[in-house]
């Protein structure tokens, strides 16, 4: 479409929307399918977006909530939010065929909390307590392990001993919202130790920062994620914080006409599990409505990708073809 002068405007984020362990978990439910054929188990949302996960079903796959739902001997993926060890023994004693689709930087976080424990410390995990990420992690050493999700939950924390504490932190968390708590800890635990390298994910950071970039040049930030999408909601309450009017879509028939009233200028991202089909969805719905000038906003460059894990390597150079 053509710009004119009186278009109203779409400052459309990048980078937005799937990031590489959303784009490899989901990879590994569709290669699952195609190399063995449904159904292929999938233990809790693969991803946290509603549009994948039906489009996923629609192929085949059956997703629950504990791997006890799955028929012995079956296969399962777990999601990319990863499991606790309880989980996989679990699996084990039902002589499930277990594909890992954790995300990588998730694994880094249990990998941490291992050797925390291991060393002595106690440990404070900072995140939603609900989230099944933080589910996952808690899980590796669930007696020295709390769960913080605000700078003043941190005074009310008790520990064995104060000199030797460690903090790690969910990987979708508003950058923000994670420096005030561990400004907190720090503070309460002088001797505190952390991760070497920080556990918020690229993706979550970029998305983040991009929103930061543009908020005050927008008269409403919409993203693009579903309700149970920490990653999605961070990006919300980031623009709100800067006091830009902001909303959570799952879908353009999520948006409401009222939000855009006077609005000349909608800054339009998505979350880190959010497919791009779904924000093209969102520029025709705004185009219609006089916004027809699109300008692609890209504040830093992204091209990280993850391997697939051996166990789907491994399942694809053994598999025989399907045949019709």
């Amino acid at each position: 479409m053509t710009a004119t002068t009186d278009a109203k405007t779409i400052l459309l984020l990048k980078p937005r929307g799937f990031c590489a362990g959303v784009v490899r978990a989901i990879d590994i439910v569709r290669i699952a399918l195609e190399t063995f054929g449904p159904p292929i188990y999938v233990r809790k949302e693969i991803v946290h977006n509603r549009y994948v996960v039906e489009e996923l079903q629609a192929k085949g796959a059956i997703f629950v909530d504990d791997v006890a739902e799955v028929p012995e001997g079956e296969r399962v993926i777990y999601s990319a939010h990863g499991v606790a060890p309880e989980v996989r023994e679990g699996s084990e004693l039902r002589n499930l065929r277990v594909i890992d689709a954790t995300c990588p930087l998730v694994t880094k976080v249990h990998v941490e909390a291992v050797k925390f424990a291991k060393q002595g410390h106690s440990l404070i995990l900072i995140g939603h307590l609900n989230h099944d990420e933080i589910i996952g992690t808690l899980g590796e050493a669930p007696e020295v392990t709390q769960v913080v999700t605000t700078p003043e939950q941190v005074e009310a924390l008790v520990v064995p001993d104060p000199e030797r504490v460690a903090y790690l932190t969910q990987t979708t968390l508003s950058l923000d919202e994670a420096r005030d708590i561990i400004e907190a800890l720090k503070k309460k635990f002088p001797k505190i130790k952390g991760p070497h390298a920080q556990d918020i994910c690229y993706a979550t950071e970029n998305r983040q920062v991009a929103v930061k970039n543009v908020s005050k040049k927008a008269d409403v930030v919409l993203v693009v994620g579903s309700p149970n999408s920490s990653n999605s909601n961070r990006l919300v309450e980031v623009a709100e914080n800067l006091r830009t009017k902001s909303y959570l879509i799952d879908t353009s028939r999520d948006i409401k006409l009222e939000w855009l009233e006077g609005v000349t200028t909608v800054a339009l991202t998505a979350g880190a599990s959010a497919p791009e089909i779904l924000v093209q969805d969102v520029i025709q719905f705004l185009k219609k409505l006089g916004f027809g000038n699109v300008e692609e906003v890209e504040v830093m460059p992204e091209n990280v990708r993850f391997a697939l894990p051996p166990e789907i390597v491994e399942a694809i150079g053994s598999a025989p073809a399907i045949t019709e």
